[in-house]
């Protein structure tokens, strides 16, 4: 791929969504019918291109350029982002233990006020076996690439949740334009589906990243 520009690179699904959305906005503001965007999106999510993808939005003042997007299992490129997922990781692994610290102190601060005594700081009982689980869960965490791994589940949770809501609104307008009844079945969700795909107005299911140790 040497020597390859970035308007004859492949698009991903990732691509075609932000030219969508991009799209969306222009709808929105007015810069584009119904027509033209309903036809728009349908070239967005068949482009196989950056430049099918580029040739969508020239015309549009606010729309900016796709950026390509890194396959799955290659979110993390760099150590600015791979530090936030370690950031983010760890505030998931010890969310709770903090909490519990401030906490218990606050009961143990209390009793020694009532009973007008310093009493043994008896939360380290709990904190500290727990605090130790959590040590050793993130040293072998870090040293198995869990953050890289969380960062991509999360990413792959989002989505989910963009194409889920791809799919209501495929279903509210199919609905409205007589395509489907207003209560589909199972069945006739599936199909519509699979028909969307095909006609190139919804990607595919996001995939779970496969995310390399």
């Amino acid at each position: 791929m040497d020597g390859m520009g970035r308007e004859q690179m492949r698009a991903a699904d990732e691509d075609r969504r932000n030219v969508a959305e991009q799209l969306r906005l222009a709808l929105e503001e007015g810069r584009l019918d119904l027509n033209e965007y309903d036809e728009r999106v349908q070239q967005a999510y068949s482009a196989k291109t950056y430049a099918d993808l580029d040739g969508l939005l020239t015309d549009l003042p606010n729309a900016a350029p796709v950026v390509p997007v890194p396959p799955p299992g290659e979110l993390l490129v760099d150590d600015k982002q791979a530090e936030k997922a370690t950031r983010v990781w760890l505030a998931h692994v010890w969310g709770s233990w903090p909490k519990a610290l401030v906490f218990f102190t606050l009961i143990w601060g209390v009793t020694s006020l009532a009973s007008n005594d310093l009493v043994f700081y008896w939360p380290v009982w709990v904190l500290g076996p727990w605090g130790v689980v959590l040590l050793l869960r993130t040293a072998a965490g870090l040293a198995q690439g869990e953050p890289r791994k969380y960062a991509a589940e999360s990413e792959h949770r989002r989505r989910l949740r963009e194409h889920k809501q791809e799919r209501k609104t495929l279903y509210r307008r199919a609905i409205a334009a007589g395509e489907l009844p207003a209560k589909p079945t199972k069945e006739q969700r599936k199909a519509f589906i699979a028909e969307a795909i095909a006609r190139g107005e919804l990607p595919p299911k996001p995939r779970r990243p496969a995310v390399g140790e």
